[in-house]
């Protein structure tokens, strides 16, 4: 749909590639253990046919210390954080089982991702995640991903699945995030308190105004306030991917969506590919590497690079590091993400990438630098 001021409204019809957050009050009932299994069943439906014409799916899903607290006999009340990770680790399991059972009658396998911030702040662990992601979407399994919360400290914690959803969008190259809620979007007060509060249907920029709209404090078992939604969506959209704050209560939540349900949509003014190409270009080189006339025709016809066609590795780098792409003659072509250390690129250049465990003693991957980790 177009607004009057021609930016069109993001559409699930559309997603390529689809984020989907769960909040722990949706999935489970307040003060008990319980999954809401009919709500559940619902959603996996959703998911299923979603994936059918097309879409790649990655779920976000809270609950694993709602489920595992009760367990534990630890009450309702706050916990210690020995007390939140004893909690997490008895309820992983059961949430992990839980959209297992969810998803396997529509033949979806399901796959289990615990992040943590340093997982997306450490650049080799961020490849690492997204190379993860790329093979099981490619084989259509559902990652099913949570805060590592068992291990995480204050330090190193997202803190929310909204903000997870997000950078995970981001991670996945996913063009839709839809963050399902208590709440059906965005308004210019709390709705609770003041009667004039106006909901917002669409939002093309965060504006300090906007976020001076969201308030503080979360409800029930969710963690996350209006304000972390709208710090979502800021990471989300500067990664060209489109996000949705939706009311998630109601069975078929993401059918409700579609057809028309009260949604704050915030857009993207980028493609996910687009926003990341952006990103890696404004990155500083750390190295470089020198291409033979073969592998610059390869990258111009879209392709990654191999080991085979580097002839010479210059600079110190790591994994997940930005080195420049150069032709013969030392022009530069881009910059992209290298998979492997200066050294592990010097002892593999020139080789073919069946020859890659031979050399250093283990498989690696067979792209040095990805075609999506590029910018030329």
């Amino acid at each position: 749909m177009e607004t009057l001021t021609g930016t069109v409204t993001p559409s699930l019809a559309d997603a390529r590639r689809l984020v989907v957050k769960i909040g722990s009050s949706l999935l489970v009932t307040p003060g008990s253990d319980a999954l809401r299994t009919e709500w559940l069943t619902s959603l996996a439906a959703d998911i299923a046919r979603i994936k059918a014409r097309g879409t790649d799916v990655i779920v976000v899903s809270s609950g694993s210390i709602a489920l595992g607290r009760v367990a534990l006999s630890l009450g309702m009340g706050a916990l210690s954080l020995d007390e939140a990770q004893a909690a997490a680790a008895v309820g992983q399991i059961r949430l992990a089982r839980a959209w297992e059972e969810a998803l396997a009658p529509h033949g979806i396998t399901t796959a289990q991702i615990l992040l943590t911030l340093d997982d997306s702040g450490d650049r080799r662990r961020y490849l690492n995640t997204r190379a993860t992601l790329a093979a099981l979407l490619g084989r259509g399994a559902v990652p099913i991903v949570n805060e590592n919360d068992t291990i995480a400290t204050d330090e190193i914690r997202y803190g929310d699945n909204d903000r997870l959803a997000a950078q995970v969008a981001l991670m996945s190259g996913a063009d839709i995030c839809v963050l399902l809620s208590d709440v059906d979007g965005l308004y210019t007060a709390n709705p609770q308190s003041d009667p004039d509060a106006r909901h917002l249907p669409l939002i093309e920029a965060i504006t300090p105004e906007i976020e001076a709209m969201a308030g503080e404090a979360g409800s029930g078992l969710s963690k996350g306030g209006m304000k972390t939604k709208v710090m979502a969506a800021r990471t989300a959209t500067a990664a060209g991917c489109a996000m949705a704050i939706a009311e998630g209560a109601v069975l078929h939540p993401l059918t409700a969506l579609e057809a028309g349900a009260r949604v704050t949509w915030f857009t993207a003014t980028l493609d996910p590919q687009a926003a990341r190409k952006a990103w890696i270009s404004a990155m500083k080189p750390r190295g470089g590497l020198r291409l033979d006339a073969g592998a610059v025709a390869a990258l111009g016809r879209g392709k990654s690079l191999l080991p085979a066609g580097v002839t010479e590795v210059t600079g110190a780098f790591q994994r997940g590091d930005p080195v420049s792409l150069l032709a013969p003659d030392g022009a530069v072509l881009g910059l992209g993400l290298s998979r492997y250390t200066a050294a592990e690129a010097r002892a593999i250049a020139g080789h073919r990438s069946d020859e890659i465990e031979a050399i250093l003693g283990y498989p690696g991957r067979a792209a040095l630098v990805h075609r999506d980790d590029m910018a030329l």
